[in-house]
């Protein structure tokens, strides 16, 4: 019969096959007792060589004991949740961590992880707690008259101060979101300007074919960067001219709306001509430096991909424009379901400071508080469906 290590102690172990005794793999053993343990459950961790047969045989070893099972995609950290080691927001922060590819998106997804969406609402929740009670008072005690005009006017104050601060959140959703999925840079032109040679010269790379065929680039091509820590999609799209081959001509419309959607626009032009269809509002970029000598006036950068000319300057302006949209702290509503949320309380808020009169008002504007918190109280994700939930875990590892 084997022994339980200290807990919380790494001990070195002789691992063996319980089979036949059979020694399986020299490891580190942790024992996490119940309630200290991630999923709040008695939890047993082997630190193992890495060896694909090693692993095998000691997983083998294991599951082979009565009980014993392998764990279901985000398993561990359902338990963690329905054992109230971790809030909802907590486990999406998670999740966000597992697929973070740049510093910036780490520091959004740890921030949630340790609950910065969880102390903001319940902040906002503890600053509304006593102007819900004030008003309430005033239909329980409407006699009384400890309940001043004055006093109402200061709770509405505080009411609004929440709204304003609730706004505020939801208007900085946005950036939360560019940090997820990245800022898209797209970069356009007509053909042959050197927009894949660009796209290939940016992610030190070869993404994309380059030809000097015109036409080449029939659909988008997308890379992910890492520009200081910023994610960034390079998009290379097709060369937007005039054409009549059917195939051609869908890689323009769709160049066109890439173009339309992206944050920022590089519009590739080594001459005047072909600087005339520029996008407003791109950064027109005089491209193939090295073999045009006509300066375009109104170039914001003169680039050559080929020799790598201009690039620098280019990527260093690329990120500040980046960082422009997503600098600052961590953002607090990141997810979809936190600005359903957070809308829902908003929504209430208003309703409530819609009534001009709370004393004469009291109920209705009590009922639209008691909204507010509720949904406010939301962000912790004790109240959905069980469907929900099973899709957030199945995106886990497993498992994790």
């Amino acid at each position: 019969m084997g022994r339980l290590p200290p807990p919380r102690a790494a001990t070195l172990s002789t691992l063996r096959d319980p089979a036949n005794g059979s020694p399986l793999d020299q490891g580190l053993v942790l024992w996490f007792p119940a309630p200290a343990s991630f999923t709040g459950e008695d939890c047993a961790e082997f630190q193992i060589h890495g060896g694909r047969a090693v692993v095998a045989a000691v997983l083998g070893a294991v599951v082979a004991l009565e009980g014993v099972r392998l764990a279901e995609p985000g398993e561990f950290t359902r338990r963690a949740f329905e054992n109230g080691k971790l809030d909802l927001a907590a486990i999406e922060g998670l999740g966000d961590l597992l697929h973070a590819e740049t510093e910036a998106q780490r520091r959004q997804a740890y921030a949630l992880y340790q609950g910065r969406l969880t102390d903001e609402t319940d902040r906002l929740a503890q600053e509304l707690l006593p102007v819900l009670a004030l008003v309430e008072a005033t239909i329980d005690f409407p006699d009384e008259g400890d309940v001043t005009d004055a006093a109402l006017l200061q709770a509405r104050s505080q009411a609004l101060a929440v709204r304003d601060r609730i706004d505020g959140l939801l208007a900085d959703s946005g950036r939360a979101e560019r940090m997820r999925d990245g800022v898209v840079v797209a970069i356009a032109g007509p053909p042959n300007a050197g927009k894949s040679t660009l796209l290939n010269a940016m992610a030190r790379r070869d993404v994309a074919i380059v030809s000097p065929i015109a036409g080449t680039t029939r659909d988008a091509l997308e890379v992910q960067l890492d520009l200081g820590g910023l994610p960034v999609v390079l998009v290379d799209t097709a060369g937007i001219r005039e054409t009549q081959d059917p195939v051609e001509a869908e890689g323009v419309r769709r160049a066109r709306r890439r173009v339309s959607e992206a944050d920022l626009v590089l519009w590739l032009a080594p001459t005047i001509e072909s600087a005339a269809e520029r996008p407003e509002g791109s950064w027109l970029v005089q491209s193939q430096a090295d073999r045009v000598a006509e300066h375009l006036s109104e170039a914001r950068h003169r680039i050559s991909a080929a020799t790598g000319s201009g690039l620098p300057a280019l990527l260093a302006d690329v990120q500040a424009f980046a960082s422009s949209l997503l600098g600052g702290e961590p953002a607090v509503v990141v997810h979809e379901r936190h600005r359903r949320i957070m809308a829902e309380a908003l929504a209430s808020m208003e309703a409530a400071l819609g009534h001009t009169d709370w004393s004469v008002s009291a109920e209705l504007v009590a009922e639209d508080l008691r909204a507010a918190l509720a949904a406010l109280g939301r962000s912790r994700g004790r109240v959905g469906t069980e469907a929900m939930l099973d899709q957030l875990f199945s995106a886990f590892c497993i498992g994790k």
